[in-house]
């Protein structure tokens, strides 16, 4: 952490720290308080995120969250290429669960070209997201337990999800960036074999994380790190744009899955974790209960998935199969139009969202027919639940900074973009 001086703080963020009623100055504030920076490189902030600090000894009084260290320009990139070239972009948004990004821009670049993938390509995009939403809380709580003091939770976590990214590489060709989804279905089938594979992790799963709960659970210097901080209401939640688990911990029991149910999930069986308290052990309970009501998900999975093909037969609209391009010509020149010039999908504009395991990721897209968006806007969840930062830290101590933002579980590549 930096202590700052009157002339390294810009006056705009001067601003937020005093508030707009405040009678006080900078200089004041310098001479009686303490203005730190805590971040941009620091462990805790869970990635290149910058939080301005102005403190009264070692209790908060206000914060100003500071983005852009990671900024990409995806969604200015997605104007400048193909709608099938931007696939691979979506892994690096939240870079803890890239299938379930895939899955966010195939259904809405579907909605927006008017196409459905075929019945068993839906049942694997819903197998690929849940395993991801499942390694994206392993690393949430093994990153929390690690910024309150207990590293080997965080181990635990990351041996699980070790066996999910072996899934990955057998089924995508990738273990971390796998760019599976295409537009009208997925890359390639899925085996019964490492259905057989992925059942035999889900039996032995909650074992494994019975035990890392029982030493989480059990540690009194864990829950008293969580317990009562960062504490936010549910109107107070809404009214900020919480979404994810950090909204159901907050009492909201809104899930798009249910609330707005795409691909299959109105056929699955799932309750949606909610509590009440809205402090970071409630947050932690959350995403400690949705891993088990994802490996529901997944079992479910597949005992239903149907047989059939895996992408849809749209040439137009849809890559053609290789060994299709390679043996007819009305094929080939498909092929040919959609890599060179895109899908063109009508004019018009679209807003997809799906529950991403960080919460609601949504794709807006404005097309005017041709083969690239004209504008995209990603509304990424990881950048609404900063947005409650300066709410959660005000009254709390320096240290308790650190267990919030583990709390809200940010990730900077889909803040920043």
């Amino acid at each position: 952490m930096q202590k700052l001086t009157k002339d390294s703080v810009h006056p705009k963020i001067v601003q937020a720290l005093l508030g707009a009623d405040s009678h006080i100055t900078i200089d004041d504030a310098l001479e009686n308080e303490m203005i730190l920076n805590m971040g941009p490189q620091h462990p805790a902030t869970h990635g290149v995120l910058r939080l301005l600090l102005r403190l009264d000894g070692e209790t908060v009084i206000a914060c100003v969250p500071e983005l852009g260290y990671l900024h990409r320009g995806y969604e200015k990139m997605a104007e400048n290429m193909s709608y099938l070239e931007f696939i691979p972009h979506t892994d690096r948004l939240d870079y803890i669960s890239p299938p379930a990004n895939n899955v966010a821009y195939a259904l809405a670049v579907e909605k927006l070209a008017g196409i459905t993938a075929p019945p068993r390509a839906q049942y694997i995009r819903m197998l690929l997201a849940e395993l991801a939403r499942m390694c994206s809380h392993l690393v949430a709580i093994g990153a929390l337990a690690m910024d309150v003091g207990a590293l080997t939770v965080f181990l635990w976590g990351l041996r699980e999800r070790e066996k999910i990214l072996d899934f990955f590489d057998v089924i995508c060709g990738a273990r971390f960036t796998t760019s599976y989804t295409r537009i009208g279905g997925v890359a390639s089938d899925v085996t019964s074999d490492t259905m057989k594979n992925i059942i035999a992790f889900i039996d032995q799963f909650e074992e494994k994380f019975d035990e890392m709960e029982r030493l989480l659970n059990g540690n009194r210097i864990f829950v008293e790190r969580l317990e009562g901080v960062g504490v936010i209401s549910k109107e107070d939640a809404i009214d900020i744009g919480f979404t994810g688990p950090n909204l159901r911990a907050s009492g909201v029991e809104f899930d798009l899955r249910r609330a707005t149910p795409y691909l299959f999930y109105n056929e699955m069986d799932f309750k949606i974790p909610t509590y009440t308290e809205g402090d970071c052990l409630a947050r932690y309970f959350v995403r400690a209960d949705e891993l088990r009501e994802s490996a529901k998900i997944v079992r479910q999975i597949i005992d239903k998935i149907p047989n059939g093909e895996v992408m849809l037969n749209s040439p137009k609209k849809v890559l053609p199969r290789k060994t299709e391009i390679y043996t007819k010509m009305e094929e080939l020149i498909h092929d040919f139009m959609i890599v060179n010039f895109g899908i063109n999908p009508p004019v018009g504009e679209v807003y997809s969202a799906v529950e991403n395991p960080k919460g609601e990721l949504g794709f807006y897209i404005v097309s005017k027919g041709e083969g690239h968006p004209w504008k995209m806007k990603i509304r990424s969840p990881s950048f609404a639940n900063i947005q409650a930062i300066p709410h959660l830290v005000k009254g709390q101590m320096i240290s308790d900074v650190v267990a919030i933002v583990g709390s809200i579980d940010p990730i900077m590549g889909e803040a920043d973009k």
